[in-house]
């Protein structure tokens, strides 16, 4: 049986909000990390820094996550290097909001790309590796409300998260007999800089989530810990909400 010293997390955008809370928390919990950035490597090297700080041990990965070859390249070669994840969080995404009417072919597949076919381009080439460490294993994606409600403006989001928690609850039926779990987690609006809108339409917002206030990254990191716990090793091919009570 592994150690959790030994047990290696992926975070995939960690140079994000949630994805660096993520970090913080599991690197916590004892996980060692591998750092995944896009074009963040100063966001990306300041949390790595933090958490060398903190006693932490992490490492940086870069790739386009919607590039599948180049996924693959890079994962194997760190996965060669230094040994399967235990854990993955597929933190990746991006927003592109319009009406669907006004909504350019550029604004949905880009979207797609990154925030859906992302999941394939980065799990699939770690599957077999965590499989191989015969220790269980977690999976966990960062959907979101939009997924499961739907939200204006938001087809393309909308479409992609939702997919992503559909994937999630495949992949956890493949790989329940081999103890690793598969889980979408689900925020609402979050305080983040992805999240960064006009104060009056925050204000709208506000008045949809009955505990009147925005989510913050460490309460999703939070939930995200949980999931990667021993507490949660019967909790799988689950979409878990974290919204302030919008749904």
């Amino acid at each position: 049986m592994m150690e959790k010293k030994d047990r290696a997390f992926l975070i995939v955008g960690a140079s994000g909000g949630i994805g660096s809370a993520c970090a913080e928390a599991l690197g916590r919990a004892g996980f060692s990390l591998a750092l995944h950035y896009g074009k963040g490597r100063d966001r990306a090297e300041t949390l790595a820094a933090r958490l060398s700080e903190e006693g932490i041990r992490s490492r940086l990965v870069s790739f386009d996550v919607t590039n599948a070859a180049e996924c693959r390249v890079k994962l194997e070669a760190d996965i060669a290097a230094h040994g399967a994840y235990w854990g993955i969080v597929h933190s990746a995404g991006i927003t592109r909001d319009e009406a669907f009417p006004l909504m350019t072919e550029e604004d949905w597949f880009s979207v797609i790309s990154t925030d859906l076919n992302s999941f394939y381009n980065v799990i699939q080439p770690c599957v077999m590796p965590m499989i191989h460490l015969r220790s269980g294993g977690r999976i966990i994606a960062i959907s979101s409300v939009s997924g499961i409600a739907g939200n204006r403006g938001q087809a393309n989001y909308s479409a992609a998260k939702a997919g992503l928690i559909g994937a999630c609850r495949a992949l956890a039926v493949e790989l329940a007999k081999r103890r690793i779990t598969v889980n979408a987690v689900a925020p609402g609006l979050i305080d983040t800089e992805m999240a960064k809108i006009p104060e009056e339409a925050r204000s709208e917002i506000l008045k949809s989530i009955p505990m009147k206030r925005l989510g913050r990254a460490d309460e999703v990191a939070s939930l995200v810990a949980f999931l990667a716990s021993p507490g949660a090793e019967y909790i799988t091919r689950q979409a878990i909400s974290i919204n302030g009570g919008m749904i």
